[in-house]
């Protein structure tokens, strides 16, 4: 925008008219003119103001009658064709383009926008209303003043000329090609197994578009070119959109059942937005009097603004696309958190046992890496070496029934917003729904200390117990080079241990939506079924090893991939931290715990009290961060996947609180509830 444009800006209305009207100052872009006269009624914080008034614009040409005509010649050149039905069909809908490529061609036209033909409506649009706020302040105009300005200016209703390239031509235009678009992609292979109840009726996006091309053909043959509200077909039309929504409805509702992908979620959400678009259409098409006329044209520009604004939503497209992908996501990881929660001794000791195999797995590893530092190798060669030490045992954990307490957060997550949002679907326990919650999350609270404590009191001895082993039988303290390392590394005043332990909780969060995303992926793709009847395998191992090599498949597949990747970035990053010569690395309280004893170790257990006392409370703060980020994490992915409102968490926040000041206990041990 130009020096000149800018002067222009700060004029009054009736400067701008004697500008470009008497003066020719406009004349080298004459759509600079509306560009400016827009400017004047655009608020500068359209969210904080009640209405938008016309009064001034309406006066000055009421009380100037010569400038209206002029006008009305100015928008007969600035917008000499009508063709909009691209923007109808295209302005925020889906492409067919894959989700990322969706959200980068967003990000490019949102800094460098498609430019229409000079001369078109979009073209106008393009260049007037450029904010996306503009659609805020628009609405907020009286309903009254705008009528008055579409009469001041002469404008003739959308239903008096049904020729190409006519507003109302491509309204129908675009409907139709948003009809056609939906059939195509409806009977898509992909999308259709996502309803097998419909597969012995007849698509309902055929039976729509052929009912709307008859539509069509009543209104045009009409002489008003519109139709009553009454009117059978639109009222056949109307049916048939609905049994269209279901569709769309059930297809999302058995992804809990078949699974679904990221594509096949793209490719309902395009027909659930075409959907929308020609239901907001259709109204354009029915005129009870001919108020009706009048509102339906000014409705026609009003719609083409808000679409044209909004067509490059990136934010909008990311919560729709990730939405039930996400809950799809959460689904397993809530189903996986249940074993995470103990009610009794029984099952609080059982945790505490499993633990302790954590803990005793653990003790190796830190030993193992231990060895693999002294390995002279490149970054990328101790990479390969601790990933490979972190993943095998995370693996092995996992397949032995064992547990890492720090993996539970992203499961119990998931857990307590499966249960805020059944307790929120049932109108008959609002009142003591929290109470519940927080009674569920002391047991959660509890379960998680006590593998806290299995894994810390068992890394520990067995690390200590394994390196004099190795000190005794081969004469060498392999700790006592990195001792001094292993020690300050702990300590969270003088080290990156709460940064690093953060990294870890990050890590932690990931790991569990690889999780739920490859359970998700093999139930969408029924892995389990292709293994059980696979041909090949059956012939090879029979019928019931093949059935049981199917179940193993479904039932851990998801467990062994997340753990191998959490062993990956465990065992990468500080290596990745080197290239980029970045401090990065991770801490973890259970390899903590394994790592100050190997320090203590290779110290000769020469260690002064405050290093003693900081390295004891740097483990505490380490799990602490460890469980606050990979819970908070996920937390949010469970809460927006559900559409639960943040709200909820301060009204369980506070029920917690209360809680636990009337049974502190019961968020360490499964005491009898007396509250």
């Amino acid at each position: 925008m130009n020096v000149r444009h800018k002067f222009q800006q700060d004029k009054t209305i009736k400067e701008l008219f004697e500008n470009h009207f008497d003066k020719g100052m406009y004349a080298d872009e004459q759509l600079l003119f509306l560009v400016d006269l827009i400017h004047v009624f655009r608020p500068k914080k359209p969210n904080q103001v009640e209405q938008v008034f016309l009064t001034e614009f309406i006066d000055f040409l009421e009380c100037n009658p010569n400038y209206i005509t002029l006008f009305r010649d100015y928008f007969k050149t600035v917008i000499s064709k009508n063709k909009f039905s691209r923007l109808l069909t295209d302005s925020g809908i889906l492409n067919d383009n894959h989700f990322f490529k969706e959200i980068k061609k967003r990000l490019f036209e949102k800094f460098l926008p498609f430019q229409p033909e000079k001369g078109t409506l979009q073209f106008v649009l393009n260049q007037v209303f450029y904010l996306s706020t503009d659609p805020i302040w628009i609405n907020k105009i009286p309903y009254e003043q705008i009528i008055v300005v579409y009469q001041l200016l002469g404008f003739t209703d959308i239903y008096e000329n049904i020729k190409q390239e006519t507003p109302f031509s491509e309204v129908v235009i675009a409907m139709q090609v948003l009809a056609q678009r939906m059939s195509g992609r409806a009977l898509e292979n992909d999308v259709i197994k996502m309803v097998p109840e419909y597969s012995n009726f007849e698509s309902p996006f055929l039976g729509f578009e052929k009912e709307l091309s008859q539509l069509e053909v009543i209104v045009r043959a009409n002489n008003c070119h519109y139709i009553p509200s009454t009117e059978l077909v639109y009222k056949q039309v109307l049916l048939l959109h609905k049994q269209c929504n279901d569709f769309v409805d059930k297809a999302f509702l058995n992804s809990s059942k078949f699974g679904i992908s990221l594509s096949v979620n793209q490719n309902l959400l395009r027909i659930r937005q075409q959907l929308v678009r020609i239901r907001e259409l259709l109204p354009l098409l029915v005129v009870e009097n001919e108020e009706g006329k009048k509102r339906n044209s000014t409705l026609v520009l009003l719609k083409l603004i808000r679409y044209n604004c909004y067509k490059n939503n990136i934010r909008k497209l990311f919560l729709e696309s990730t939405q039930l992908i996400s809950y799809e996501i959460t689904q397993h990881t809530a189903k996986s958190g249940q074993k995470y929660i103990t009610d009794g001794y029984k099952e609080y000791f059982s945790m505490f046992y499993k633990a302790i195999g954590g803990g005793f797995i653990v003790g190796f590893l830190c030993l193992f890496k231990l060895l693999f530092s002294r390995i002279e190798t490149s970054a990328f060669g101790h990479a390969f070496f601790y990933s490979l030490n972190y993943a095998s045992g995370f693996i092995l954990i996992f397949l032995l029934g064992f547990t890492l307490a720090t993996k539970q957060p992203a499961m119990t997550a998931a857990t307590i917003a499966q249960a805020l949002d059944e307790g929120m679907k049932k109108k008959n326990q609002a009142k003591d729904k929290h109470t519940l919650f927080a009674k569920l999350f002391a047991r959660i609270f509890r379960t998680q200390f006590i593998a806290f404590v299995g894994n810390v009191l068992f890394a520990f001895p067995v690390s200590l117990f394994l390196i004099w082993i190795l000190d005794v039988v081969l004469g060498v303290n392999y700790a006592e080079a990195r001792a001094g390392k292993l020690i300050n590394d702990l300590n969270p005043i003088h080290s990156f241990a709460i940064f690093h332990a953060a990294i870890a909780g990050v890590y932690l969060f990931f790991s569990g939506i690889i999780s739920g995303n490859i359970a998700n992926r093999n139930k969408h793709y029924q892995v389990a079924y292709r293994i059980q009847e696979n041909p090949f395998l059956k012939q090879t191992f029979g019928i019931q090893k093949t059935k049981k090599i199917s179940n193993w498949v479904d039932a851990n597949w998801a467990g062994v991939i997340s753990n191998m990747w959490f062993g990956v970035f465990l065992g990468s990053t500080a290596s990745v931290g080197m290239f980029f010569g970045i401090t990065l690395d991770i801490r973890h309280i259970t390899f903590a715990s394994g790592n100050f004893a190997l320090g203590l170790y290779g110290n000769h257990f020469l260690v002064n009290f405050w290093s003693l006392f900081w390295s004891l409370v740097g483990i505490g703060l380490i799990g602490f961060i460890n469980f606050i980020v990979s819970f908070s994490l996920s937390m949010f992915l469970a809460l927006r996947s559900r559409n639960i409102p943040f709200s909820e968490l301060r009204l369980l926040n506070t029920s917690i609180f209360y809680y636990f000041k009337r049974a502190p206990l019961n968020f360490f041990f499964p005491l009898k509830d007396k509250v």
